[in-house]
């Protein structure tokens, strides 16, 4: 069933607010995805706050013209599903990628930082670990050298008290 002029002109200012405030947004062309699977990937998207929706590749450039990107969506092979992040920008390219190994999914290009970029920009971003993974990360060699160092105390002192026993 064809969309009318509203829901057309309602999906393009839904799109313009999610480029306007969204710092990422990653493309992929969702053809051959069941629905089944789709209803998978838009629960896992909720679930991590990101934003998934499709719209036809004209709406995508008018909307993206109207958020002052310089995107050209028709370059873009297949059926476009965007995926907006709001709070970690990696997240989308990590969820879409994940969908990608179990179904026809394929990422296609992005938008970082106000700028398109490419698929293998997408492909890579997806293959990194999370902003939380990352945090963990860090945090664990942070506390690495304390914690040897607290190991290293600890084994001194039992070793004074075998000394003087």
């Amino acid at each position: 069933m064809a969309k009318s002029k509203q829901q057309k002109a309602d999906t393009k200012e839904v799109l313009i607010d999610l480029f306007k405030r969204s710092p990422s947004a990653v493309f992929a062309d969702y053809q051959g995805l069941t629905v089944a699977k789709a209803d998978v990937l838009r629960k896992k998207a909720r679930s991590e706050n990101v934003t998934y929706m499709v719209a036809k590749k004209s709406i995508i450039n008018l909307a993206a013209k109207e958020a002052g990107l310089e995107i050209d969506a028709r370059l873009l092979p297949g059926m476009i599903g965007i995926a907006f992040g709001s709070a970690d920008e990696v997240v989308p390219a990590k969820i879409l990628g994940d969908m990608g190994k179990v179904t026809p999914l394929k990422l296609v290009g992005g938008v970082f930082g106000g700028k398109a970029v490419d698929q293998a920009y997408v492909m890579a971003l997806s293959k990194l670990p999370g902003k939380q993974q990352l945090l963990g990360m860090l945090v664990s060699v942070i506390a690495g050298p304390m914690s040897g160092f607290v190991r290293a105390l600890d084994a001194i002192g039992k070793q004074k008290e075998e000394a003087t026993s």
